[in-house]
Formats: structure tokens, sequence, C-alpha cells
């Protein structure tokens, strides 16, 4: 008997909230030969409209929690939530449907909407980094964690903006069908397995495979020493290597140079204390190596399009 898995929907809906988990599970019943069962829900049926203007057609979503038919049940994100979140009749459902299904999950700002029925309170959940304060604020009994890309608190699981939404769908499909199927969807998907650390716009050592490989405890080693100058020759030393062999075989394995792995992990560490701290601009552009705010400025501008004074402004509005 296939699992059914119940996607509920509002108007203005993020697209790729739905489509990201819709696709993963599609693949990983075809790869393990036992198809999920996808419903599009809404509070009323019918046709809703994404914030990107595409309708799906729904079905009305007290039907098929009324059947018991639905065993994880998905709350979509996107900018509807902000009314999905106070709207009587999405909550009353939401509240009804936690105590029969086996889990109730939520992507990018869907935890919002869980937290306004309620469905949050003394759990630890994750959303969308931008708004993670606006979670945190309007609902304190919620144990925000603002930097996963995932949480999992009993029968709930949160995560975080946008594509998170596929990591959360690879981490149910793990749960259903096994390891090697949810690796095997994250293959054929051409997406990461797993992303290990935070919910930045990329995660340095996820990307640069930190978990894994001849580098790997090189990598959590400059993580730690960000401050200090990690020159080739500091790397090589540091890997038992000469200079010139270590930087053949580091940009070979890794696809780019110690210099630039060096900068994109001091950009994820700087990113999240520029977003997420009070300290000056200066001081976190010191500390991390970047010495001069100049420098890190111009990384900024180049990874994220955007200098770091505006990206915390961004991070307080919520």
């Amino acid at each position: 008997m296939p699992s059914t898995i119940g996607l509920y929907l509002f108007d203005d809906f993020q697209l790729l909230d739905a489509s990201g988990p819709i696709t993963s599970f599609e693949v990983a019943g075809r790869i393990a030969r036992r198809p999920y069962r996808l419903v599009l829900l809404s509070a009323v049926g019918g046709p809703v409209r994404s914030s990107a203007g595409v309708v799906i057609e729904t079905v009305a979503a007290g039907s098929a929690a009324e059947a018991g038919k639905l065993d994880t049940l998905m709350v979509m994100g996107g900018d509807g939530s902000r009314r999905a979140m106070r709207d009587g009749e999405t909550l009353a459902y939401l509240r009804g449907a936690a105590g029969a299904v086996r889990r109730l999950c939520s992507v990018c700002s869907g935890a919002l909407v869980l937290a306004g029925a309620g469905l949050l309170d003394g759990r630890r959940a994750t959303t969308h980094w931008r708004r993670a304060p606006q979670l945190a604020r309007m609902f304190p009994k919620v144990l925000v964690e603002p930097d996963r890309i995932h949480v999992r608190d009993g029968p709930v699981w949160t995560s975080a903006g946008i594509t998170a939404g596929i990591d959360l769908a690879l981490a149910l499909i793990a749960e259903d069908l096994g390891e090697a199927t949810a690796r095997a969807t994250a293959q054929e998907m051409v997406v990461y397995y797993r992303r290990p650390g935070g919910q930045s716009q990329f995660s340095a050592l996820a990307d640069l495979g930190g978990e894994a490989g001849p580098f790997a405890s090189l990598l959590g080693w400059i993580r730690a020493h960000l401050g200090e100058r990690l020159t080739v020759e500091v790397l090589a030393a540091q890997a038992a290597m000469s200079p010139r062999n270590f930087s053949r075989a580091f940009t070979r394995e890794m696809g780019l140079s110690p210099a630039r792995a060096v900068e994109r992990l001091r950009l994820e560490v700087a990113r999240e204390r520029v977003e997420n701290s009070t300290a000056p601009i200066e001081a976190i552009a010191a500390g991390l190596g970047f010495h001069d705010p100049e420098r890190m400025r111009r990384a900024f501008l180049r990874a994220f399009g955007q200098p770091p004074q505006a990206m915390r402004r961004m991070a307080r509005k919520g």
C-alpha cells in the first residue's frame, strides 16, 4: 500500500516549495517501485494560484483527513503564509489533522502556519533564514533553530527556505524507503543528498565535501582557524604535503584553488555573523581573516550580490 502524502497549499504559495518535494517523492517511488500517492490540498479545494501565477488544482483538505488517508501532511511556504497563518479554517484543519497523521511537516515559511495553529509550541523548528526572527518573535514558545536545513522534533519536521524542501523530502524518503533509495533519488535529481552545516545561501563545507574525501580534516581545521593567515604554504604544511603538490591535488579534488576555498569558508561564517549578530562589520572582517572591511565587502558582492550592510538590514526586517 503506497504512502499518501498531502501537500497543503494556499494562495501565493511558493511553487518550488511544492514541486521540489513532489519531484523527490515521484523519483523515489519509481526507483523503489513503491510509488507514493500525492494529494494536493487546500482549505476549500479547487484552483490555487502560486506566487508565480501558476495555478494548481486541489481537493478540499477536510475530505482527505476525514477519510484517514494521509500518512504525512506537508504545509508549503511562500508569501501567502502571512495570511494562512491567521486563517481560521486553515488553522482548524491543521489542528485536527495533526493527531491523525504520522508526520506533520512544513517547507520554508510554512512553519509559521504550523506555529499559528499552536503545533510548534515547545518544539524545535526552523524556517527560511529571513523569516526565522519573525517566527521567534511572534511565537516565543517555539524553539527556533535558524541555521538548520531541517529539524525533526518527534513527528513534526520543519525545513528551511525553498530548496530545503527537497532536503526534507529526501530525509522522509530515507525513513520510508531506506538510505540507498534516498541517495539514488538525490543522484537522479542531481542534488546533494545531505547538506551539512547551516542554511546560508550555500553551505561551503557541504559544497566542498566537508564530511568526506582526502581533505575533510583540513577543511575542518581551516574553518577553526579562519582568523589566521592561511597561505598555501600554511595549508600544505597542515596537510603534510609540499606546497606545489598540495595546490595541484587540492584543486583537482575540490574543483577550486585553496585560496578560493578559504574565501568561501570565510564568507559562510561571515554571512551568519552579519545576519545574526550585532558585532561591527569591521570586527567581523578582522576576526575572520579578511582584515580589511573593504576586502570583505568585495567578497560579499561577488558571492551574494550585496554588501554586508545591506544583508544585515534585510535580515533585521524579518
